[in-house]
């Protein structure tokens, strides 16, 4: 069994191959190169290098937000077409979740943030014990101080990843002192090893969607939309 992730959400655009004893494969470009340049080239030469044909995938993850809404369309898209020419299912995965899923050996909370402007975050909770990370909230998008009380609240430890932990790890500190944690810089970021593992997963226990039902899932409005209907409501 074979499954191909990839993610493009965040800053780094990442693809990967995992099958069920292995990471067969995973391509990470954190460079300052946009997704629409470095993605496909980089799938290409990893399918090439590992000597793999694509139709052989037995389905196509992706990472569908929250996120950059422009990442997370490459993402989305690259795996429908990929998807669509091998005739093989899609799995979509929470780009939150996938970032949590490398600290899940971590005893106490799980909060990983992606910076979504204006001060907010893009978060979910999770609740890590043995190995087991159960959600304690849906994803979802809010202010950075409200995140803060809230997990002041639980009186808890909580590491944090995502690109929201280079602009805000100073309030996370000055708000929790010692018992706020960071991951290392290997599992700070997204990594399409975490989305194919999860799709395996997915894949097992039959949650699966066709090319043309993976859609991006972006939590809330663009910064576009929302201004248009402020306006509308306005008129």
């Amino acid at each position: 069994m074979l499954i191909f992730g990839i993610d493009t959400c965040c800053m780094a655009a990442t693809a990967a191959l995992v099958d069920e004893r292995v990471l067969v494969a995973q391509t990470v470009v954190n460079h300052g190169k946009t997704h629409s340049q470095m993605m496909m080239p980089q799938v290409e030469e990893m399918f090439k290098i590992c000597g793999i044909d694509p139709k052989s995938v037995d389905a196509f993850a992706a990472a569908v937000g929250p996120g950059s809404f422009t990442g997370v369309r490459i993402g989305v898209a690259t795996a429908k077409a990929m998807a669509q020419a091998a005739q093989k299912p899609c799995i979509a995965v929470s780009t939150l979740e996938a970032l949590a899923y490398s600290s899940r050996y971590f005893d106490g909370i799980i909060a990983p943030i992606l910076d979504a402007r204006r001060n907010q975050v893009y978060n979910a909770l999770f609740d890590c014990k043995k190995e087991n990370a159960a959600r304690m909230t849906p994803d979802r998008a809010l202010a950075l101080s409200e995140l803060l009380e809230e997990l002041k609240a639980y009186d808890r430890d909580v590491i944090f990843m995502g690109d929201g932990t280079l602009v805000f790890e100073d309030e996370i500190r000055e708000a929790l002192g010692e018992r706020a944690f960071f991951a290392p810089k290997t599992t700070c970021m997204n990594l399409a090893g975490a989305v194919a593992e999860i799709g395996l997963e997915k894949f097992k226990s039959g949650e699966t969607v066709s090319y043309s039902e993976l859609v991006p899932e972006y939590v809330r409005l663009s910064q576009a939309e929302q201004d248009r209907l402020k306006k509308l409501s306005n008129e």
